[in-house]
């Protein structure tokens, strides 16, 4: 694990729930006729989503969500901050601005050039 003082380490804690809600809050907000569903009726709600919303956003959204929850695993389990390519510490401002960041800067950019994104959903 990356060397983080025990504050950090309650600050990247801190971001990685605050961002996992604020995405929670953003697709309950693009599925605006789903605020009456309950969380275990959402999932079923996301598999046949009516056609005016935005399922790449939702995707995007997901998948971080995904992210940020194996980060969160990944604090609890003292595996959080390592840059699963080159395993150098991440840093941490980087993982303040985006806590669910998996590579370093460098490693980030090389995946970028290497895996552009795809342009259609997996929704």
């Amino acid at each position: 694990m990356a060397n983080f003082t025990e504050a950090q380490l309650i600050q990247l804690k801190t971001a990685l729930h605050k961002r996992y809600l604020h995405l929670q809050k953003e697709i309950r907000n693009e599925l605006a006729h789903t605020q009456d569903i309950s969380d275990s009726e959402l999932a079923e709600y996301v598999n046949n989503i009516p056609d005016d919303i935005d399922t790449a956003l939702v995707d995007r959204q997901i998948n971080e969500m995904r992210e940020l929850e194996m980060s969160m695993r990944y604090l609890s389990e003292l595996e959080f901050g390592d840059c699963i390519d080159c395993g150098n510490e991440i840093g941490f401002e980087r993982l303040l601005v985006y806590p669910s960041a998996q590579r370093c800067i460098q490693c980030q950019t090389q995946y970028e050039k290497a895996f552009p994104k795809e342009s259609s959903p997996s929704l």
